[in-house]
C-alpha cells in the first residue's frame, strides 16, 4: 500500500484567530515602555518575563531537538532521547516526524515548557560540518519535507517550534563572527528553501535567528531576510528568537527584526531597549511590533488570559509510548549500505561474537545543545544480549575509540555541596554525573548566586578495571582534587582563546592525575570548586566537571582478544563509532576518519571471519576504508535510548532496516566540496547551488554510498510509470520474499543546461507491500521544482523546455524514467 502524507497544520478559524489577535491588542495597549521592553529580553536562561498585570505568564523554552532537556541541564531530569534528526531523515517518512514532534510536544508539557528550540533544518553543505547530526539532510526538498512533519507535530501538541538556524548556520568553525557569502541563487535554491517550505506548510510559531553574518550582515540584525522575505514575502507571522547570545546590538536587533534577545537576565533588550526610545534612536513602534509578536505565542501556547489557545487541552493527541516510539524510529532509519550474500538477518540460532567499545557503552547523541539525559539506554549489547539465547553472546572491546576524559558516571556515586564565604553548607545537589552545569535561576533549593562561594563535588568511585585511572577538570577557575584521600591537584585552569562563549560547556577537558586503583575497591573522591567573583562571565551559572578516564589497555592485545572471539562464532558483529569530540557542537571536524584503532579492529575481525557486520554509530558520514571486506554495512546514525534493542530487531530480522541515506557518504579526499574554514573573516559558498549529490554529480566523482542508497531485505521490482501533469504514478512489485517497505525517488533531470544540478529530488513516496505484491504511488512534483531563481530580476523564473523524470532507488539507481515538456 502506498503511504499517505501528514495531515495539515493545524486549522484555526477566522473567530479563533480575531478572537486571540484581540487578546493580544488588549494585552498591549495595558503596558509602558518599560514592561515592553524587558518582555523582549530574556528573564533567565530559557524564561521570558511574567507580567502579571496583563495576565501574561513567562513563557518557557527549552533545546531540542531529540528530547526535551527542560531548564535544567542534568542527568537528575531524565527525558526521553530519540535517535538524532539524521537518523529521522534517513526514514524519508514526514509522518514519522510528526509522531516525533507531536511525542516531544507530550515532553514539554511534562516539563512545563511551551517553546522547544528546534528543529534544525541547516543543510549538510560539506562533510565536515561537526554538528551536522542534528540537521537532516544535505537536500532542501528532503529537509523541508521532514521538518514540516516534525513542527506539525510539536505544534499539534500546543507547544511552539523555533526553525533554526536562519540562515546558512552550515559549520561551526568561527560560528559567531564569520560572515558567509551566499550567491542569491544558492540562498534562496537551498539555505532558505527549507525554512520557505515549513513556513508555507507547517505556519511554525517561532523562528531563531543565527550567530553569523550573511554577505555582510549578522543574521539578528538581517532586516531584508528577516522582515523582506521571511515576513514579508513569506507571511511568517510568529516569533524571531535570537540563538543564546547571538544578539549584539539593541538598535540594529529591533531595527533588523529580532523580536527576542536570549538568554537573560543580561540581555541588549530589557533597559538599554527602553532608553533608545527614549533618546529617540528607535521608534516606540518597532518595539510594540516585537512585543505583537511575543504575546500572539503566548496566547497560542496558552499563557496569555482572555485568549484560548491553539490546542485546548481536550484536543491533545493521545498519549504517546516514548520507549517504543524512539525504538521505532531507530529501526525505521538504520539503513544497510551493504548486504553481501544477504548476510543480515541473522539466523537467530548460531553464535555472535559483538565487539566494539560503542557495543557496551553506546552512543546515543552528539554533543553540544542537543543533549538531553535518558532514564535509560539500551546498549547494543543489552540489546542482543536479551535476544539471543543464552550463550549464544560474547562480547569483546576490540578497540575504544576515545582516550578522552569524559564526566565521570560509571562507578560514580556523586552529590555537590554548596557552601558560602564563611565555609557553611548552605545546600546540596545530587550528580548523575560528574558535570555540574547550572544556568541562570537552576541551583540547588535555598542556593542563590549571591550567596554561593564553591561547589564541591564529593562521593566516591569504585573502578571497573585496575590500572592507571586519570582525573581531570573541565572549565575556568580554581580547582582541589582529591583522591583517595589524597590532593592530587591544585591549581587554576584559565579560559581559553576561543571566540566561542560556550567553550566552559563545550571545551576540552585537562588532565590533572592519575592514580592506579584496583577493580571492585571504592575510593573517596572531591573536587573542590571555588567562584571567582572578578570575572564578569558571558552566562550566570556555574559551570565545571569532573572527568575521568578508565585504563588503557594495549591496543593490540584488545584485537587480538576480538579475533579469537570473532574466529570462534559463527558471525562477528563489530561496532565503531565518533566520539563526543569528534561530532559536537562548537567545532567542524577535520577529517572523516574513525577515531583510535577502530579501522584496524575491522579489518582484523574481517579477516577472521567473513560473516562480519559492521554497524556505524554515527550521525554524520565516516570513511569506511574496509567496506569491501566486510559482509554487511549497516549505518544507525545516533540512535536514541533504545538504539540497542531496535538494533537487535534489524540484525535478528524481526524488522527490516528501513532507512535511506539523506546525505552522501564518501571519502574526503573526493568530496566535492569541503570548505569550513573562514579567510579573512569570510566563508565563501564558491560552489553555489552544487552541493551534496549535485556536488558529485557535477564533480564525476563516485562516492562510497549515493544519497537515497538504502537495502532492505526483500527485493523490488519496477514496473512503470506514467506521468500526468505535475503527477507521476509508479508502479513496483514485491519481487522478494517478505514484506518490506520501499522508497520510491523521483527526480527532476533537466537537459542542456550546465548551470543546473544534473538531477534533483523533486519528491518521493514510501510503499509497503508482500512478497508478489504490486502496489501503486503518486507522487505529486512541486512547481518549485521546475524554477529557479533569477539574480537579475530578484524573482523566480518557472523554467520551461524538456525534463526528464527517473525514478528508482537511490540518485544513482533509477529504474524507470519519461520525458516531460513543460
Amino acid at each position: 500500500m502506498a503511504e499517505t502524507q501528514s495531515t495539515e497544520p493545524i486549522e484555526q478559524t477566522p473567530a479563533a484567530e480575531a478572537a486571540r489577535e484581540a487578546a493580544v491588542e488588549a494585552a498591549l495597549g495595558k503596558l509602558d515602555l518599560d514592561a515592553k521592553a524587558r518582555l523582549l529580553g530574556g528573564r533567565t536562561m530559557w524564561e521570558l518575563h511574567a507580567l502579571p498585570e496583563i495576565g501574561l505568564g513567562s513563557l518557557v523554552m527549552s533545546d531540542g531537538p531529540i528530547g526535551v532537556r527542560g531548564v535544567r541541564w542534568t542527568a537528575d531530569d531524565p527525558s526521553v532521547a530519540l535517535p538524532s534528526p539524521t537518523a529521522l531523515a534517513a526514514t524519508w517518512d514526514q509522518d514519522l516526524a510528526r509522531r516525533a514532534g507531536a511525542l516531544l510536544a507530550q515532553e514539554a508539557r511534562r516539563k512545563g515548557v511551551h517553546v522547544l528550540l528546534a528543529p534544525t533544518v541547516n543543510l549538510h553543505r560539506t562533510p565536515l560540518g561537526g554538528r551536522h547530526f542534528e540537521a537532516y539532510s544535505e537536500d532542501p526538498y528532503l529537509t523541508g519535507v521532514i521538518g514540516t512533519g516534525y513542527v506539525r507535530g510539536v505544534q499539534s501538541g500546543g507547544v511552539g517550534t523555533t526553525v533554526k538556524h536562519f540562515v546558512a548556520n552550515d559549520a561551526e568553525t568561527d560560528r559567531f563572527t564569520v560572515d558567509n557569502k551566499v550567491p542569491p541563487r544558492a540562498l534562496r535554491e537551498l539555505y532558505l528553501a527549507p525554512f520557505e517550505t515549513i513556513v508555507e506548510n507547517a505556519r511554525p510559531w517561532g523562528i531563531m535567528t543565527a550567530y553569523n553574518q550573511v554577505n555582510g550582515v549578522t543574521m539578528t540584525e538581517h532586516r531584508d531576510l528577516v522582515e523582506g522575505v521571511l515576513r514579508g514575502e513569506w507571511g511568517f507571522d510568529g516569533v524571531n528568537v535570537s540563538d543564546w547570545m547571538a544578539a549584539r546590538s539593541t538598535t540594529g536587533d529591533i531595527e533588523g527584526g529580532l523580536d527576542v534577545a536570549m538568554p537573560g537576565p543580561r540581555t541588549v533588550y530589557g533597559e538599554p531597549l527602553a532608553a533608545a526610545v527614549r533618546a529617540g534612536e528607535v521608534a516606540e513602534e518597532r518595539v510594540d511590533r516585537a512585543v505583537r509578536n511575543v504575546l500572539r505565542l503566548a496566547a497560542r501556547v496558552g499563557v496569555l488570559d482572555g485568549a484560548d489557545p491553539v490546542v485546548a487541552p481536550a484536543d491533545l493527541p493521545a498519549p504517546i509510548d516514548g520507549e517504543a516510539l524512539a525504538r521505532e524510529i531507530a529501526r525505521r532509519a538504520f539503513v544497510l549500505v551493504r548486504n553481501e550474500n544477504r548476510a543480515l538477518p541473522l539466523t537467530g540460532t548460531g553464535t555472535v561474537a559483538l565487539t566494539g567499545a560503542a557495543a557496551r557503552d553506546a552512543r546515543i547523541l552528539g554533543g553540544g545543545s542537543a543533549t538531553v539525559f535518558p532514564a535509560h539506554v539500551v546498549s547494543p549489547l543489552d540489546g542482543l544480549t536479551a535476544a539471543l539465547p543464552e550463550g549464544a553472546l560474547t562480547y569483546a572491546v576490540g578497540a575504544d575509540p576515545s582516550d578522552e576524559l569524559a564526566p565521570a558516571e560509571k562507578g560514580f556515586t556523586l552529590r555537590a555541596i554548596c557552601r558560602d564565604a564563611t565555609g557553611a553548607v548552605i545546600g546540596e545537589g545530587n550528580l548523575p554525573t560528574g558535570q555540574v552545569q547550572w544556568i541562570g535561576d537552576d541551583l540547588p533549593e535555598g542556593v542563590t548566586h549571591e550567596t554561593l562561594d564553591s561547589v564541591e563535588i564529593t562521593g566516591t568511585f569504585t573502578p571497573r578495571e585496575s590500572g592507571e585511572h586519570v582525573f581531570g577538570t573541565r572549565g575556568p577557575g580554581a580547582f582541589t582534587l582529591t583522591v583517595d584521600g589524597t590532593v592530587r591537584y591544585d591549581g587554576v585552569q584559565t579560559m581559553g582563546s576561543a571566540s566561542d562563549p560556550f567553550e566552559a560547556f563545550f571545551g576540552a577537558p585537562a588532565e590533572r592525575a592519575k592514580v592506579a586503583l584496583t577493580a571492585g575497591e571504592t575510593v573517596e573522591i572531591s573536587l573542590n570548586h571555588p567562584l571567582d567573583r572578578r570575572t564578569k562571565a558571558p552566562l550566570q551559572g556555574v559551570v565545571f566537571s569532573l572527568v575521568h578516564l578508565a585504563p588503557r589497555r594495549d591496543a593490540d592485545e584488545l584485537i587480538a582478544e576480538a579475533v579469537a572471539a570473532a574466529r570462534a562464532a559463527e558471525t562477528a558483529v563489530v561496532v565503531v563509532a565518533t566520539t563526543e569530540s569528534v561530532e559536537s557542537e562548537g567545532f567542524d571536524r577535520t577529517d572523516l576518519r574513525l577515531p583510535g584503532r577502530q579501522d584496524d579492529l575491522v579489518r582484523a575481525v574481517a579477516a577472521a571471519n567473513p560473516n562480519t557486520v559492521v554497524v556505524v554509530n554515527s550521525g554524520s558520514p565516516v570513511e569506511l576504508p574496509w567496506r569491501e571486506e566486510v559482509a554487511a554495512v549497516l549505518l544507525g546514525w545516533f540512535p536514541g535510548q533504545e538504539g540497542g534493542a531496535a538494533l537487535a530487531d534489524v540484525l535478528l530480522g524481526a524488522e527490516e532496516p528501513g532507512g535511506r541515506l539523506p546525505t552522501t557518504w564518501g571519502d574526503l579526499a573526493s568530496a566535492p566540496v569541503t570548505d569550513t574554514t573562514p579567510k579573512g573573516g569570510e566563508l565563501a559558498y564558491s560552489e553555489g547551488v552544487f552541493i551534496g549529490y549535485r556536488a558529485w554529480d557535477k564533480a564525476g566523482a563516485t562516492p562510497s554510498y549515493p544519497f537515497g542508497h538504502g537495502l532492505g531485505y526483500t527485493d523490488w521490482t519496477y514496473e512503470s510509470m506514467t506521468v500526468e501533469g505535475p503527477a507521476v504514478t509508479v508502479r513496483l512489485r514485491n519481487s522478494g520474499g517478505r514484506t518490506g517497505r520501499e522508497v520510491v525517488q523521483v527526480y527532476l533531470a533537466p537537459t542542456g543546461d550546465p548551470e543546473r544540478p544534473a538531477r534533483l529530488l523533486a519528491g518521493f513516496a514510501g510503499a509497503v507491500a508482500a512478497p508478489g505484491e504490486s502496489v501503486e504511488v503518486t507522487v505529486e512534483l512541486p512547481r518549485r521544482a521546475f524554477e529557479t531563481w533569477d539574480e537579475a530580476t530578484h524573482s523566480w523564473t518557472y523554467r520551461t523546455g524538456t525534463y526528464e523524470i527517473r525514478v528508482g532507488r537511490s540518485v544513482t539507481d533509477l529504474r524507470l524514467r519519461e520525458t516531460l515538456v513543460v
